[in-house]
């Protein structure tokens, strides 16, 4: 018994001690402020970078990760791992931190990261970044996000400037058809994420923007994850054909958690898919 404790024990270690090797190579900069103060909330919002130590003459493509949480949880604390790993796959990682529901709606949310695309555009040089290579990619609500602060041209981004996109498990793609099915409680803060406004939750929905300047984009969906992900994963890719007729799914055999899970493992698949992603487009 004591035996086989101690495997599992010595793994882990050993695993950690892999991965803090694996680490040393990579330089982050924490809390840097992106200019996403909201006059509604005191909070200024910060941003993560992570870049190789090894500085060299090529600018490297830029990976803005913004993670999920149902818009109303997360910190880009929690995703440094997930930094890291990409980082060493020859680009520069931006992680920007953003004000959740209740304290804001997914306006507020999407303003923000559009605020930090353009922080990137302006400044990634500075850390060894290629601000004519950005590219975005976003888990659950941060794939929402990513996807509609690019896509409404409400929230000023050009979508020139964004070489592609990575949807994975992404979620709120379709918040129309959602709510209408299901209007919102305040239950998981809904209310004040989406507002009892059908005008809102048209204006919520990244897949009302698609049109043929779209950015190139690449979607991860888990098989197991929920039912309303899949069937508005299935709505998006459809609309999205129209203009990009190559797209399609990636299907996994995950559920939703564990989609954004496996990007703390160093060795996932992920990480070399994303980077030739980033290199064809």
């Amino acid at each position: 018994m004591l035996q086989q404790v101690k495997q599992p024990i010595q793994f882990i270690v050993s695993f950690l001690f892999m991965v803090s090797l694996t680490s040393c190579s990579i330089k982050k900069y924490a809390d840097v402020y992106y200019g996403s103060k909201l006059q509604s909330v005191a909070t200024h919002s910060t941003l993560s970078i992570f870049t190789d130590r090894n500085e060299t003459d090529i600018a490297k493509p830029v990976l803005i990760f913004v993670y999920g949480g149902n818009w109303n949880s997360g910190r880009k604390e929690l995703y440094n791992y997930v930094g890291r790993n990409f980082s060493k796959h020859d680009m520069v990682v931006v992680m920007p931190d953003y004000v959740k529901s209740p304290k804001v709606s997914y306006k507020e949310m999407a303003t923000q990261i559009a605020t930090s695309i353009q922080w990137v555009k302006d400044n990634i040089a500075d850390y060894g970044g290629n601000p004519d290579r950005i590219f975005l990619t976003g888990h659950s609500a941060g794939g929402h996000l990513v996807a509609l602060a690019t896509m409404n041209p409400e929230f000023g981004v050009d979508q020139k400037d964004i070489k592609g996109i990575i949807l994975n498990d992404a979620a709120g793609l379709d918040m129309e058809t959602y709510l209408n099915n299901n209007p919102p409680t305040t239950s998981d803060d809904y209310l004040t994420t989406w507002t009892n406004n059908p005008a809102e939750w048209k204006n919520a929905s990244p897949i009302n923007f698609l049109n043929a300047n779209t950015p190139k984009i690449k979607m991860y969906t888990g098989r197991k994850t929920y039912k309303s992900i899949i069937s508005s994963n299935d709505r998006f890719l459809k609309e999205l054909q129209k203009y990009q007729p190559e797209a399609s799914i990636q299907w996994l055999d995950k559920r939703h958690i564990p989609m954004v899970a496996q990007l703390f493992w160093p060795w996932s698949d992920r990480f070399e898919e994303v980077a030739t992603f980033i290199h064809q487009n």
